[in-house]
C-alpha cells in the first residue's frame, strides 16, 4: 500500500534545517521535526531511517550551499581577488549557518557505520581546489588547498569559541590571508621566474 505523498524530503529537509538553526543540534530531534512538519514521528523515517541520517543530508546540503557561495563569490573574478572573495564567502556562510557548518565537520566517530560526506563534499573540495589551483597555477593543489582550508576553519572556531575576547581579531586575518595567498599566488609558474 502507497504512503500518503503529505511529505516530501524538500519539506523535511527545511524543516529540519529551520529547527537546527534556531534551536541548535539539542533542538533538533525526529520528535521535534514531526510536530513542527504537523506529522507523527514514524512519517519520517520512511525518509530518513534515523537522526544521524537525517544530519548527513543536512550535511549534504550545508555542503552544497557553501561550495555555491564559494562559486559565486570567485566568479569572474581574477584569481587573486577570486580566492580572497570565495575565502571570505567561507567566513560568512560558518558565521550566518553556524549549526550547519558544524555538519560539514563531524568526527567519522559520530557518523553511523561507513557513511562518509558524500557528493556535495566532493563538490565543495574540488571548488576550494579550483580556487587555490587558479591562484598558483597548480589544478591539484592539495596542500595549499588544506592550508587555506585549515586557516579558514582554525579562524571560524577561534572567532566562535570567544578566544580572541572583546579586541577581536585586530586585523589577524588580513594579514594571515594575504600571506598565504601571496604566497600561493607567487607559486605560480607563470608569475615565478624561477620555475
Amino acid at each position: 500500500m502507497p504512503y500518503p505523498a503529505k511529505l516530501n524530503p524538500e519539506q523535511i529537509l527545511d524543516a529540519a534545517q529551520a529547527l537546527l538553526e534556531t534551536s541548535g543540534p539539542d533542538g533538533l530531534s525526529m520528535r521535534t521535526l514531526a510536530d513542527s512538519l504537523e506529522v507523527r514521528p514514524s512519517s519520517l523515517y520512511r525518509h530518513h531511517a534515523s537522526r544521524e541520517t537525517l544530519l548527513l543530508a543536512l550535511g549534504e546540503r550545508a555542503a552544497l550551499a557553501l561550495q555555491e557561495a564559494l562559486t559565486r563569490a570567485a566568479a569572474r573574478k581574477k584569481s587573486r581577488v577570486g580566492a580572497e572573495a570565495a575565502s571570505h564567502a567561507y567566513l560568512d556562510y560558518a558565521r550566518q549557518h553556524p549549526h550547519l557548518y558544524a555538519l560539514l565537520l563531524l568526527k567519522l566517530d559520530q557518523l553511523p557505520q561507513g557513511e562518509r560526506m558524500g557528493h556535495a563534499g566532493k563538490q565543495l573540495w574540488n571548488t576550494l581546489l579550483d580556487v587555490v589551483g587558479a591562484l598558483s597555477g597548480n589544478p591539484d593543489d592539495t596542500a595549499r588547498a588544506v592550508a587555506l582550508w585549515t586557516f579558514l576553519h582554525g579562524f571560524v572556531e577561534l572567532e566562535r569559541s570567544g578566544l580572541f575576547g572583546a579586541s577581536g581579531p585586530r586585523g589577524g586575518l588580513e594579514v594571515g590571508l594575504t600571506a598565504l595567498l601571496d604566497a600561493m599566488a607567487a607559486a605560480h609558474p607563470g608569475r615565478n621566474p624561477s620555475s
